[in-house]
């Protein structure tokens, strides 16, 4: 019951926060780009099955590999892939808050 909690919370919460705090003038926008992150639990599509609640997302999904974390951090250094970085970082920290409460 907790999971789903803290997991939701950090996906939308977390961004909010973000946006609300270092993009006043334009929160909707910076808040709408972060959560776009989600988009990379598209790969989830590739599992079978698609939805394990007992499965750690983090290096098993291919958007969700150490790989491609490495990539979304590099992402944040750039001022114009900051919040995609942001978005991406903030998702995979949501996932692994997961596997560390199953």
């Amino acid at each position: 019951m907790f999971q789903p909690i803290v997991h939701y919370g950090i996906h939308f919460g977390v961004p909010l926060i973000v946006a609300l705090v270092f993009y006043k003038k334009n929160w909707i926008k910076a808040y709408v780009i972060m959560i776009m992150g989600m988009l990379i639990d598209l790969d989830h599509l590739l599992a079978n099955p698609m939805f394990d609640p007992n499965r750690c997302s983090i290096n098993f999904h291919p958007l969700h590999s150490y790989y491609a974390i490495v990539i979304y951090i590099l992402l944040l250094i750039p001022k114009k892939t900051r919040l995609i970085g942001l978005g991406l970082v903030i998702h995979i920290i949501a996932d692994l808050a997961d596997c560390t409460l199953m």
